[in-house]
């Protein structure tokens, strides 16, 4: 380790002269001799690293989607190829030249980091070996072996001897502890960022050697930080949990706002999105129209989760569009403007339509136009009020006996309404009048 170290001792220099600005800050508030100040220094130099390693993030996750997407053909190529090793690698590196993908380009972040890593490993084991190295001067030195991480000096190593660690005034047992749990926690960061990302944000659609690929480094990567982590000193065991920590946060950002087609994570996005929309009637975040966007520019290539989010868009009257935005549809709008209901942003209900009340005689003069007309009269008379009674229902005094000797068409109402006899009546002849 040392002679890995001493390769990157270009950046020694950097590293040392920004955490001795963070020490002067934090010195101020805790003491500079304390651990908080020279813990929360690495914390910030690890923050500081990780926001300029954001692009390199950006460009991991474009090339892990694009690795993911290519898949299905990798495989094709595998079983076309499988007794020519030669050609398979000469037509995969074909493939990856024709879409612009990187293999390598999903470990960038953390051969990003290896500089830093190792730079910082060794100023703490300059300062176990009370050596002054880059700008660490001898007062500064001095306040580095002094201070603490609970109990454990800042340059410590699980595997130091009693002496070593009586040196740097602390004990044994406590460094252990201290650097055991660490251990622990940094093997278990690292173990639950690739399971959720195994879990959660890979298309579980396509089985392929990749997946088995990554199923297998979720165990190894966690294994191999607990070996090597007994030789790492308290002050880089807190800057790679911290990298880890923010790593994990990152990638749970990442997922819940852009994750994988096909994933997991997709089908719970897709239905909160759902849930926004209908809701709101419309998509607010650029975010969110790139993704909507996307999802229409598939057309019949989208997944089951995809289509299920067109699909409840159609139920509840709207439509994605090409540019990503979400519209009322047309049809529904029809609806609406032929029964009259009130779009989302309307107020006012409909009008209900009741019938006219017709006059007495309209009615009566109804049953002049003959039997069509008076079973028409028949049920526009039903359709009114109970209070409303029929004419017919009413004692029929000599006036009225009279007009309806006069009105055939009057009698006829009254017995279709009646229900004595329905259906045209025959005409009396003229003989037997």
């Amino acid at each position: 380790m040392d002679t890995i170290a001493s390769l990157f001792s270009f950046i020694t220099t950097p590293v040392s002269w920004v955490i001795v600005q963070f020490h002067k800050v934090y010195g101020a508030i805790f003491g500079p001799d304390t651990g908080w100040a020279w813990g929360l220094s690495i914390v910030s130099l690890v923050i500081l690293i990780r926001i300029c390693l954001i692009p390199l993030f950006v460009k991991q996750i474009k090339s892990t989607r694009a690795m993911q997407t290519l898949q299905p053909e990798m495989k094709k190529i595998q079983e076309r190829y499988k007794n020519d090793k030669q050609r398979q690698s000469e037509e995969m590196m074909k493939l990856y030249k024709e879409t612009g993908t990187n293999p390598l380009s999903s470990c960038l972040p953390i051969l990003a980091q290896s500089p830093f890593f190792f730079a910082l490993y060794h100023v703490l084991n300059g300062i176990a070996n009370n050596d002054t190295i880059g700008v660490i001067n001898e007062s500064l030195l001095a306040s580095a072996q002094k201070a603490h991480i609970f109990g454990a000096p800042l340059a410590a190593k699980f595997t130091d001897s009693s002496a070593d660690v009586a040196a740097l005034d602390a004990s044994l047992t406590t460094v252990r502890i201290v650097t055991a749990v660490m251990i622990v926690l940094m093997s278990a960061s690292q173990f639950f960022t690739q399971r959720q990302l195994m879990t959660k944000n890979v298309d579980t659609t396509v089985k392929t050697p990749f997946m088995q690929q990554q199923k297998m480094l979720m165990y190894v990567f966690p294994v191999m930080f607990a070996v090597f982590g007994i030789n790492f000193p308290v002050g880089v065991l807190v800057y790679w949990l911290t990298t880890n920590v923010w790593t994990m946060g990152q990638q749970m950002y990442v997922i819940h706002n852009n994750p994988t087609p096909g994933s997991k994570a997709q089908a719970a996005y897709l239905e909160r999105l759902t849930k926004h929309v209908t809701h709101h009637g419309k998509v607010r975040r650029r975010s969110e129209k790139t993704i909507v966007k996307a999802i229409v520019a598939k057309g019949r290539d989208r997944n089951e989760f995809e289509r299920k989010f067109i699909n409840a868009l159609s139920k509840a009257g709207l439509a994605a569009q090409a540019d990503g935005a979400v519209i009322k549809s047309e049809s529904q709008a029809a609806a609406q403007a032929e029964d009259g209901t009130p779009t989302a942003g309307g107020t006012g209900t409909p009008k209900r339509q009741q019938p006219k009340r017709q006059s007495k005689s309209q009615r009566q003069s109804g049953g002049a136009s003959g039997t069509t007309g008076a079973a028409k009269s028949a049920d526009e008379s039903v359709s009114l009020s109970k209070s409303d009674e029929p004419e017919d229902a009413k004692p029929a005094t000599p006036a009225k006996k009279a007009a309806q000797k006069q009105q055939p068409g009057a009698g006829t109402r009254s017995k279709a309404q009646s229900g004595q006899r329905k259906g045209p009546q025959r005409p009396k002849s003229p003989s037997k009048k």
